[in-house]
């Protein structure tokens, strides 16, 4: 009966180490040449930090970006640059542990209108 009994626990425990599997990137939300707001995340989306990071707001939720910087794109304190200025870029990459890791940045370049002469 001893012999069973351990049989069993000790094939309990084989299936329940099996069982345990690490977490999955499911959990990762994909993004997919997306157009989203693009800044800095400190100066721009109000997001705590001590210093200027880029940041992703996708679908109203704001991500600092892994694999990119904010001076990648130019001076970010410009007049035109992401602590002074939110702009739109079309991303790919994957939201994980709540920062987006991006593969892909490309700005958008707004059109500027011009004034009808008069």
């Amino acid at each position: 009966m001893k012999k069973l009994s351990l049989l069993i626990l000790f094939a309990s425990f084989t299936f329940l180490a099996n069982a345990q599997t690490t977490p999955s990137k499911a959990s990762a939300q994909k993004v997919e040449k997306k157009t989203v707001e693009i800044a800095c995340g400190e100066c721009m989306f109000k997001m705590p930090g001590k210093g200027c990071d880029l940041a992703v707001k996708i679908d109203g939720t704001s991500y600092f970006v892994d694999g990119r910087k904010i001076d990648d794109f130019g001076d970010a304190h410009a007049d035109d640059g992401f602590c002074n200025a939110v702009r739109k870029a079309t991303v790919t990459g994957e939201v994980v542990d709540g920062r987006f890791k991006a593969k892909s940045i490309q700005l958008v370049e707004e059109k500027k209108t011009s004034k009808p002469k008069s």
